[in-house]
This record gives structure tokens, sequence and C-alpha cells, in this order.
């Protein structure tokens, strides 16, 4: 008597919604799902600094899985930072509790664009090693590969942190157009790398966050950032996993972010899921997009809220559901695992 196949990530529902394709329920994950809200995140990580978690294969796989065993989401998401890349080439930068990530050497100058590392390929064996346990632990639920997009990145690097004006990375970017494309072509590279790392070690799906392009104009982010994310994506080469773009506060890029090279276009809580459909066109899927704060209300307030974005997300040809962005950390687990099962229920078919 043979045995069942073995489940398939790539027949799951999280992978036909990006595609496109029909699915049996839509599939549901959190961004910041591993992590900050779980108790159980905060034991294990307890006396550990995040840039050395995210370089822990033992911590990185547990921390990863947890979600998937309290939640049931429908996709594990790689347990990492966006920064991650440049601290293995050799980047200097520091963590701070409520602050983020602080550069010791911000990038002012072509110089300082010419002496930044490069990112070594063979440095990410602690990314295979995680990939490789995580992909046979997480059987037919797909692991999405992670990565900061390259704009994302030079607002750290310039700013020296976190920033909510990017005034001095406009600035370079206006300034030092030929410094500009050359930073962003080499991050572009790393980012290209180590998404590639986790795609060939198993990784089902991947998502590139651009955290900050929501700060650009469209003009901006179409002549001066654009050809580099797209740069990231292009250099996944003919690995067949889809690829998915988020940015905050990008109502006015939507139709742009799609061009980048995305199957899914993701969605904050600011424009609803049907008006982001008719604005990136049909060609796309579209993940989102609950207001994170609505986690945080009433039993009767949230399974509102998920019905509206389940109802507004049959407008797109396929829907992965989400957050607007990350779960906050006061968000009570109990409320994520409800907000899974009642996704399910509703969309059921």
């Amino acid at each position: 008597m043979s045995s069942a196949p073995a489940p398939n990530p790539a027949a799951s529902d999280l992978v036909r919604a990006a595609r496109g394709l029909p699915v049996s329920r839509t599939p549901v994950w959190f961004m910041r799902q591993a992590g900050r809200s779980l108790p159980e995140y905060r034991e294990l990580r307890a006396g550990t600094k995040m840039l050395e978690a995210c370089q822990d294969p033992d911590l990185i796989t547990e921390i990863t899985l947890q979600p998937v065993r309290r939640h049931g989401v429908d996709a594990a998401i790689f347990f990492s930072d966006i920064v991650l890349p440049l601290v293995v080439a050799g980047v200097d930068i520091e963590i701070k509790p409520g602050i983020g990530p602080v550069i010791a050497n911000p990038v002012r100058s072509v110089a300082d664009v010419d002496a930044l590392p490069e990112l070594d390929p063979d440095a990410l064996g602690f990314i295979r090693t995680s990939v490789g346990r995580l992909v046979a632990e997480l059987g037919g639920t797909p692991l999405i590969g992670f990565a900061g997009a390259p704009f994302t990145l030079a607002t750290y690097l310039i700013e020296g942190g976190p920033s909510k004006e990017h005034a001095r990375t406009k600035a370079f970017m206006h300034a030092e157009p030929q410094a500009w494309t050359r930073l962003l072509e080499r991050l572009a590279v790393s980012s290209s790398v180590f998404l590639r790392t986790q795609v060939d070690a198993g990784a089902s799906a991947v998502q590139l966050f651009d955290s900050w392009a929501g700060v650009l104009s469209a003009a901006d982010y179409a002549e001066r950032v654009l050809p580099h994310s797209r740069a990231v994506f292009d250099g996944l080469g003919d690995r067949d996993v889809p690829r998915i773009h988020f940015g905050v506060g990008t109502g006015e890029l939507l139709p742009l972010i799609g061009q980048a090279g995305a199957d899914v276009v993701g969605v904050d809580w600011r424009v609803p899921l049907d008006e982001a459909a008719r604005r990136v066109g049909p060609g796309y899927s579209l993940q989102g997009n609950l207001d994170p704060a609505v986690l945080l209300a009433d039993r009767a307030t949230v399974d509102r809220e998920v019905r509206r974005v389940v109802e507004q997300g049959r407008a797109a040809r396929g829907h992965i559901f989400n957050l607007g962005h990350g779960v906050l950390p006061d968000t009570d687990p109990d409320v994520l695992t409800h907000v899974v099962e009642l996704v399910h229920e509703l969309s059921a078919r």
C-alpha cells in the first residue's frame, strides 16, 4: 500500500493566491508574527540581542515556527531583520531597544558609498541551515523569504538610524545622483543575494520590504528607486517563486510597486483593497490590509473589520489576508488566532 504524497508548499493556498489561482480559502499570515506579541518569543529572546538571534539557526528556526504552531497561519515568515545583510557584510550597526538600527558611520559621500563592504554569499551559511530546518519542519506550509528593499536600507545608512522626515536621504538622492545610483545598485545586489540564498535553500515565496518608500513622490520613486527594486527581483532569475512587494504609505505608488517585478502588491491600511485592486490593475494579487491597531479594539470591531477586508479583497485576482503593517507589541495573541479562524471561516469554499 503506497503512502500519501508529502504535502507540497508550492500547491498551498498562499502560493496559489499569489499566482491568482483558485484557493480553498483565503490564506492568512501576519507581518511581524514571528516575535514581539508572543510571550514564548520574549522568553526565548531574553538575554539575546536581536542581531545575534537573527544569526543563530536554533533561534531562527524556533521563532519562525512559533506563530505557525500557535495561530495556524498559512505561511511562516523567515525570522530576520531588514539590516542583517549589511551587518553580515561588516557594516557597524547596533539595534538599540526602543530606537531601532543605529549606524556607527553613516553614508554621506561617494567615498562612503565606495567604502561599504560587499555581502559574501559564503557568509550566509546560517541562513541555509535555518531554511533547511524550517522547510523540513513546515511540511506543506510555505516559508516566505525576507529582505529589505534598496531604498529603505539606504535610508538607514544615510540617516544613521530611523527617521521621520528622511531629509538627509532625499537631499542625498537629489544632490548626489551618481553616488545615489551606485549606493542603490550595491544594496540591490546585497538584497538579491539574501533572497536567493533563502529560495535556493527551500523558501516557497519572497517578500521585499520597502518600509519607507511612502515618503517619496511617485516621480522620484519611478526614476530613482523602482529600477533598483526591480533589480532585486530580477536577481532571482528563473527561480519560480511568487514575489511580494510591500511598503507603508504607498497608496500613490501602488501601480509602480507592481511594476518593480512583484506578483503580489502589499497594501497598508490606508487604501481599501477594492480601490487598491483598481489602482494596481488586474495582473496582480493583493496582500493586506487590516489596520494593526484594530486588533486592540473589542471583538465585535475586530470581526467587522476582518469581514470588510475579506470582502474587499475579492476584487483582486488573488488575496492574501494580512495586516496593513506589523503586529503591534501589545496585541493579544489570542486575537490573532481568532482572526485566522474567522478569515478561514468567511472564505472557505
